[in-house]
């Protein structure tokens, strides 16, 4: 970006912390990022005349931290990577945790002693909702490289600062468990550190993946030595490594923590299991069980969407019918984080995502599972059905079975998606495989009223067929 470009950015920037400072509307908005930071910034409270990160860790414990941390083995790695080009020109590199807290800072002397008075330093934390939008949060709450310049910080004590942080995910636990961010006093960092410090994270992920590797082999020789290899092997966060050659239980079971011998798990098939512990991971052997109930969604059509769980049916809001939905296209579970996303996009909000499931646990129970957010029970859904059914040859079935798209009031990017795909894959399916009575079926749905290659083959039949006489009037309306 040119420096015309940044004054010009500035001076928007400035007129949109005016606008949050005395409550009013925003004269305009800062790029759509930054806009999406600042909203749930500001719904966590904080206050854009903050001074600095909370310090949340006493220093005399910092190094049992970091000792403990799976990013301290590859500290190294990340200096050689980072901390030399961030003091060759006046920034510093920082490593965190996955809830920003700042473990690991190297680079220019002069700019730490500036970083010391805003709590960039040992201890302190750097969330979203500790001191807003800044590289470190915001990397961490949307899981992808942001840069963040200048006066893009919510807190006008961090104008002076920019920074670019790339998020660090472990490929064991599936989780976000760190942050590395290079930030200095600079009006704005140079346009390629955003990409290197991404591609250290990458490479930081890359090495965490090969010691996963490595533990996974080990673990799978003692297995293997077993006589009659009983159970499934599972890697001490739950990852399937042997035992399941059909997949059921797909790449990982959620164990939880602090496990006791014995430990009885709910399957997502619906079994119970028991987990044992083996060798530094788990061995799972699964047991029949009474199977728990299913929860029956049906989303399909113009109707009011319902859920049945329990003692009967249950009228859903659109928000809870979407979240159902989503949950169900995602079994392995979401994030409040990733269910905003895919309901609003940028502009979405966790914390309305958190409350919305908070009401709808309150109907359903223990049917939806926390940590990730997932349906804990079988799902039997309408579009389920809908989807199997087109890998059949039964015209008829399918048409009875699809009522109308999927929550077709949904503006929800993810669920017009689905709904989309399904709606046209129905339609080819009765065209090329049904019949006039297949096809007068869907022509009741809401996108099949006024088909017209529908209508043109129904308007064929025999003018003694009164479908033919509807189609007609239909062409002609």
């Amino acid at each position: 970006m040119s420096y015309a470009h940044l004054n010009a950015y500035s001076r928007l920037l400035r007129g949109a912390h005016e606008a949050v400072a005395t409550g009013r509307a925003w004269p305009e908005s800062p790029r759509r990022l930054i806009k999406a930071s600042w909203r749930r910034s500001l719904d966590a409270g904080i206050d854009p005349e903050g001074t600095s990160a909370p310090l949340v860790c006493d220093p005399t414990s910092m190094r049992d931290i970091r000792d403990t941390h799976p990013l301290q083995p590859l500290l190294p790695l990340l200096a050689q990577t980072l901390s030399g080009m961030a003091d060759e020109t006046g920034h510093i590199m920082i490593v965190t945790d996955g809830d920003g807290r700042v473990l690991w800072r190297e680079g220019n002397h002069a700019v730490m002693r500036h970083a010391d008075r805003i709590g960039l330093a040992d201890g302190h934390q750097w969330g979203e909702r500790d001191v807003g939008t800044n590289g470190i949060g915001t990397a961490l709450a949307t899981g992808r490289p942001v840069h963040v310049y200048s006066e893009e910080h919510l807190m006008r004590v961090l104008h002076i600062w920019s920074c670019s942080a790339a998020p660090i995910t472990d490929p064991d636990s599936g989780r976000v468990i760190g942050c590395v961010d290079v930030s200095g006093t600079a009006r704005s960092l140079h346009p390629a550190t955003v990409a290197l410090v991404a591609a250290t994270a990458k490479l930081a992920e890359t090495q965490l993946a090969l010691r996963m590797h490595e533990r996974d082999e080990r673990l799978r020789r003692r297995y293997e030595s077993l006589r009659g290899r009983p159970g499934i092997l599972l890697s001490a966060t739950g990852r399937v490594i042997s035992g399941d050659p059909a997949g059921d239980l797909g790449e990982r079971v959620q164990v939880g923590e602090r496990l006791s011998p014995g430990h009885r798990l709910l399957l997502r098939d619906g079994t119970v299991a028991h987990l044992e512990p083996f060798s530094g991971g788990y061995l799972l052997h699964p047991a029949p069980s009474a199977a728990p109930q299913p929860l029956t969604l049906s989303l399909l059509g113009e109707g009011v969407p319902t859920a049945s769980y329990g003692d009967g049916d249950r009228p859903l809001s659109l928000r809870h019918a979407e979240l159902l939905a989503l949950l169900t296209l995602h079994p392995h579970g979401l994030t409040a984080e990733q269910l905003s996303f895919h309901l609003y996009g940028d502009a979405g909000n966790p914390v309305t995502i958190r409350a919305e499931i908070h009401r709808l646990r309150a109907q359903l129970g223990e049917a939806i599972a926390a940590k990730p957010y997932r349906l804990a029970c079988p799902v039997e859904a309408d579009f389920l059905k809908v989807r199997h059914l087109l890998s059949s040859d039964d015209p008829a079935a399918l048409a009875r079975a699809y009522p109308g798209p999927l929550l077709p009031r949904s503006e929800s990017p993810e669920i017009r998606r689905e709904r989309d795909e399904l709606e046209a894959q129905v339609r080819a399916f009765l065209l090329r495989r049904g019949g006039p009575d297949e096809w007068w079926v869907y022509a009741q749905t809401c996108n099949g009223r006024d088909d017209y290659e529908v209508l043109e083959r129904l308007a064929a039949l025999p003018p003694t067929d009164l479908r033919s006489a509807a189609a007609r009037s239909r062409l002609l309306s």
